[in-house]
């Protein structure tokens, strides 16, 4: 018997309809009540991807061991539209899964947000976006080796490591970022300067990729505000080495890790909805 479903559907975005697939156990493992909700963003450099890639990445996992509920967003990408299209489209997903939290089944205290790569660039994005607006409260954020700064960083200068590489990181931020004059903390999370009040966060990253930097420099800003967070760190990693390689070893390790922490996020950390 499969261990989930996969729903498709469409819902309103900015201007348009935006495409989500909905993750489901098909034997609840915990009461609606205490069923957390996943918003998964994919990677893709902000140019590439689909939410179907929740298949080989790390979300689906938690559907089918953890019992969560899982919706995947297929967000426009920056070859269609620049920022803000995408942080649009995952903000209209997120407050979809609050507003849709009881024909889910999951607990709206728990909504949780996770991508790898751009998605987790998106993550730490929305997760301030929401918190400035007061949209959606966040109970946790997974977002894994996050594409988060457009400026270069010790480890993303002069990179030349397998899979993203300093070439391509260029070229997808001029994408992504095509036409502003300003930079906000929305476009590039590692422009914040104001960390409080964000959701407590996992990641992990691979030292020899570009965004090993930035992703440490996240991790201690939310720590030196007060927001709980911690970081994984493998070494002789590149980029989406576990997407890659989860065959091997050393990534079953992390993959069990990230597992681990959500399953503590999953009994730790609550975030109630603001009553309206």
């Amino acid at each position: 018997m499969k261990k989930y479903t996969v729903e498709k559907r469409k819902i309103p975005s900015t201007g348009r309809d935006i495409k989500i697939l909905i993750f489901r156990p098909t034997a609840a493992k915990k009461e609606p009540a205490q069923t957390p909700g996943v918003l998964w963003i994919h990677g893709g450099g902000y140019a590439t991807g689909m939410a179907e890639m929740a298949y080989f990445s790390r979300p689906l996992a938690l559907v089918k061991k953890y019992g969560a509920v899982v919706v995947c967003v297929d967000y426009r990408l920056s070859v269609e539209a620049p920022y803000p299209a995408a942080l649009e489209d995952c903000h209209s997903a997120l407050f979809w899964v609050k507003e849709h939290a009881a024909e889910l089944g999951i607990n709206d205290s728990q909504i949780m947000v996770g991508g790898e790569s751009a998605g987790g660039g998106l993550t730490a994005a929305l997760c301030m976006y929401a918190r400035d607006k007061g949209s959606v409260n966040i109970a946790y954020q997974m977002p894994l080796y996050p594409m988060l700064d457009d400026r270069d960083t010790e480890s993303s200068r002069d990179n030349h490591a397998p899979i993203w590489n300093t070439k391509r990181n260029h070229a997808a931020w001029k994408l992504y970022l095509k036409g502003l004059t300003e930079i906000l903390p929305y476009a590039a999370p590692a422009r914040q300067t104001d960390y409080a009040n964000l959701p407590p966060a996992y990641t992990f990253v691979g030292d020899i990729e570009p965004f090993y930097c930035e992703t440490l420099t996240y991790i201690e800003n939310l720590k030196a505000a007060g927001v709980e967070a911690s970081v994984d760190v493998y070494p002789n990693w590149y980029h989406a080495y576990d997407m890659f390689f989860p065959f091997k070893t050393i990534a079953k390790k992390a993959i069990a890790k990230f597992e681990e922490q959500f399953c503590y996020a999953a009994e730790h950390y609550f975030a109630p909805q603001n009553k309206e």
